[in-house]
């Protein structure tokens, strides 16, 4: 039996983000969010100002109104359908059971897509938490670093 010798797939570093960035995410319509980089977290958060359900072909929908920058101003409505509903523990021990949907997030040049929850955030600093999951074997927190790729659209020095 003859062995075929196969390139070896080499993965791209890793890139290194602050611990807290701009980030976009294309398929909900957001050029620009504020999120926090959470190591210490496991899935991703997205803050919505209100949410409803649906089914679009007997699969589960939702509908929700995203306000990117936490100030009231008026929000992007979006649809997703929903990847799974599963209890979520927030930093102060509280349990609640979210909605989880997949979409793009862009960061700094590269996109890839993730799973997001959804919930209210109003309170937080952040309308945005990258959690782990999101960042596994792609980005490196340097957590002396702040917005190192600047806002989406411009050059970042």
């Amino acid at each position: 039996m003859d062995l075929i010798e196969t390139p070896l797939l080499v993965a791209p570093p890793p890139r290194i983000i602050g611990w807290r960035e701009w980030l976009s995410l294309p398929e909900l319509g957001i050029a620009g969010i504020k999120a926090k980089i959470d190591t210490g977290a496991r899935s991703s958060a997205l803050h919505v100002v209100w949410q409803e359900r649906f089914h679009r072909d007997g699969a589960p929908w939702v509908r929700f109104l995203l306000e990117a920058d936490g100030s009231g101003s008026a929000g992007v409505e979006s649809e997703a359908e929903v990847l799974d509903e599963r209890n979520v523990t927030d930093s102060g021990g509280h349990v609640s059971k979210r909605p989880f949907i997949r979409t793009l997030v862009r960061i700094g040049g590269e996109q890839w897509p993730i799973e997001v929850n959804l919930a209210d955030r109003r309170r937080m600093l952040f309308p945005m938490l990258l959690g782990r999951t999101a960042m596994k074997g792609r980005l490196l927190v340097d957590p002396a670093r702040s917005f190192v790729y600047g806002r989406p659209g411009e050059i970042a020095s």
